[in-house]
């Protein structure tokens, strides 16, 4: 097939559903001459998920348009970042992303004997590559290597100098892959330009960068392969896709965020060139569509219901998983991801790479994931019957049933201002009778303290639902504790921390609170306090 499509149509193909090319005059020059050099590369870290699905469509695109495509597993860069990957593992680990990536691209039928796949550590650790790390350190200030890893590596408070290492690798990989392009997120963009800035100062030629946008994974957010509950893995099973599905965010006619809409758009319709949305009879019935902009369209206008969405998804998903998960049915790779991915009890507690900032719950180290905080609905709000300057609010948290909270927001905000508003609650302290009453958790507001003290409860982002976790950025993957010690003060001593900026977003230690839907915020009160 690409031997009929022209430069134009080649182009077109290469370029399409991306959110940036950067370099598009040297692409079309290049189509005009020969077929285009690219690479993907991933680091080895956690298990692939099905937002994998989304750079495999585009590699899919890249081989239907004659491109040259490598494959990197990049191995060293996952141990760089904050050791994700031990040492230890790091070989298991490539062997198994490279089995689970060759599986996904079969189930989507690309072609492997036109794929090169190399390892990182093949050439790496080569004297010529090893000298070229030094001469770019003696280039790229700590700052610039900072900013361009920022949304790639993850940011603890007190970094690893392996982690300013890995943008200039991961630039000096394109002229050692010997590639036109280097494809990957928009999150990398900073990389890309970084890699534009210093290759030419080593006397290497500036390469394109070709950028997917970052989708939304099913629930929402970007899925993490470190929150079990946020993704959906490659080998869940028919029973694991559909609960996590019902769970997906998914409100009627909103197609901001929508993760399930997102997958029609960049992998089933790519792949496919059609989704069926499946429904009764009465409802319209099966409709076929070719044109995502038509599923959107409908689905805005609430004609297509989440639940027909989601269940239409549902096939077309396990349709891509059932080649994957019957491949690792065999009993060498059911020992192989056991042994690249070993359970948390198997593994040695503690090290200083294991947690980083994200961290788990050990008493010396105050991390934020520590706290579990939760967006809340207030469902009834009414006066303490012993306490004129307290409320006792119920707040739908996600249980079962609304937690009971004392709060002294009395002089500060209106019960008119409560009654069903969102909140943050910190559901994880020790439960505390409040004249007579037990509050269940804690509602956090901003405050200024002065004459008089101004107080305004924290203000979820719009669309939030009831228990969606809280966390600050770059410490997504730690677990709260189930119970806050009180005597260890691990709130106190967390909370010294926590400000609202001068843009009104809440923060600990300069970074982002956030839900899977963005930041946290308060209306008015800009350098305040959070407790």
């Amino acid at each position: 097939m690409a031997d009929q499509l022209s430069p134009d149509e080649k182009y077109q193909l290469i370029t399409r559903n991306l959110q940036e090319v950067l370099g598009e005059e040297k692409l079309k020059q290049v189509l005009q001459e020969r077929e285009l050099k690219v690479y993907w590369g991933t680091a080895t870290t956690g298990k692939p998920h099905v937002a994998y699905f989304v750079p495999m469509s585009k590699i899919a695109d890249f081989l239907k348009a004659g491109c040259e495509v490598t494959i990197l597993f990049a191995d060293l860069h996952a141990y760089l970042d904050n050791m994700k990957a031990p040492w230890e593992l790091l070989e298991l680990r490539v062997k198994y992303y490279e089995q689970v990536i060759k599986a996904m691209l079969e189930s989507i039928g690309v072609p492997l004997e036109k794929l090169k796949f190399v390892k990182g550590t093949d050439y790496q650790l080569s004297r010529e590559y090893t000298l070229d790390v030094y001469r770019l350190s003696s280039m790229v200030t700590e700052h610039d290597a900072k900013k361009a890893g920022a949304e790639v590596v993850k940011q603890v408070e007190h970094p690893l100098l392996s982690g300013l290492l890995y943008p200039g690798l991961q630039a000096l990989d394109e002229e050692y892959l010997k590639v036109d392009a280097q494809f990957g997120g928009v999150d990398q963009r900073k990389i890309f330009t970084l890699a534009e800035k210093y290759l030419p100062s080593l006397g290497y030629a500036k390469r394109a960068h070709l950028m997917n946008p970052m989708v939304p994974g099913l629930t929402g957010a970007k899925m993490s392969s470190s929150e079990e509950e946020s993704k959906i893995d490659l080998l869940d099973s028919k029973e694991d896709v559909k609960k996590k599905l019902k769970k997906a965010f998914c409100e009627p006619g909103n197609i901001q965020n929508n993760g399930v809409l997102s997958f029609v758009k960049y992998v089933v319709l790519p792949l496919r060139q059609e989704f069926c949305i499946k429904r009764d009879a009465k409802w319209g019935g099966d409709k076929v569509y070719t044109v995502f902009e038509e599923v959107e369209k409908d689905f805005a206008a609430e004609m297509i219901h989440p639940g027909d969405l989601k269940a239409s998804v549902e096939v077309a998903l396990n349709e891509l998983l059932e080649p994957v998960r019957k491949k690792f049915e065999s009993p060498e790779l059911r020992k192989l991801t056991n042994s690249a991915y070993p359970s948390a009890s198997k593994t040695k507690a503690g090290g200083k790479g294991a947690g980083g900032g994200g961290g788990g719950a050990g008493d010396d180290e105050l991390a934020p994931s520590r706290l579990d905080i939760r967006v809340g609905k207030i469902v009834s709000v009414e006066k303490h019957p012993d306490a004129d300057s307290l409320y006792l609010e119920k707040i739908d948290v996600g249980e079962p049933e609304p937690r009971t909270v004392v709060s002294g927001l009395v002089a500060y905000v209106s019960q008119e201002e409560l009654q069903d508003r969102t909140v943050l609650v910190l559901c994880n302290l020790k439960p505390q009778k409040m004249r007579g009453i037990e509050s269940q958790a804690m509602l956090l507001c901003a405050s200024i303290e002065g004459e008089p003290r101004r107080v305004e409860p924290l203000d979820p982002p719009e669309g939030s639902s009831p228990g969606e976790r809280v966390f600050v950025e770059g410490y997504e993957t730690g677990k709260p504790d189930d119970k806050l010690n009180p005597k260890k003060k691990v709130w106190e001593k967390l909370q010294v921390d926590l400000k609202i900026s001068d843009e009104c977003v809440a923060q600990w230690k300069d970074k982002q609170l956030m839900t899977k839907l963005g930041q946290i915020t308060c209306k008015t009160l800009k350098g305040g306090n959070i407790s």
